[in-house]
């Protein structure tokens, strides 16, 4: 099982605005809110209602709630329109290899981030080989993030991603 508080602790901090793609129930957001507090916020973003619900529920019931922004996504687009050039650090957690279009995805992702901000990801590596991975980094860097480190995520492949 993950901590998502060693995970993201080196990245998120108060006042941040942190995307997190693909949010399930929360495991990774409730941790990510509490991170950056009443003045930052987190953009939740899944395409499933329900988990949305879920999440929103838990989030609310954590008393994290006026830090959780819960969007619904549209199956080739999310909606992040607002957010160009806002978000300080995104964070995509076991998801981008189940993506029908990477490239579109990287290329969202990018354009919410500030110049300099930082993506992880981080794939299960009992579901995605290395040559995937590289493939996914290599779509990534098409879109402007480019590989700043390989930081240790117990059972995952991992890449922080600079937006240049």
């Amino acid at each position: 099982m993950q901590n998502p508080g060693e995970i993201v602790a080196p990245y998120v901090h108060e006042g941040m605005t942190v995307l997190e793609p693909g949010p399930g129930m929360g495991f990774f957001t409730l941790e990510l809110a509490r991170r950056v507090g009443p003045s930052g916020r987190v953009v939740a973003v899944d395409i499933q209602p329900k988990m949305l619900s879920v999440l929103t529920r838990r989030a609310r019931k954590a008393g994290l709630g006026d830090s959780v922004d819960a969007r619904l996504a549209q199956p080739d687009s999310m909606p992040l329109d607002d957010l160009a050039g806002a978000v300080d650090f995104a964070l995509a957690f076991a998801m981008v290899h189940e993506l029908p279009d990477q490239a579109r995805f990287f290329s969202q992702v990018a354009a919410t981030l500030k110049p300099g901000a930082c993506m992880l990801l981080a794939e299960p590596a009992g579901h995605v080989k290395p040559p995937a991975f590289d493939a996914e980094l290599a779509i990534a860097a098409q879109a402007g993030l480019v590989l700043d480190s390989r930081p240790a995520v117990s059972h995952c492949l991992a890449a922080l991603l600079k937006r240049v």
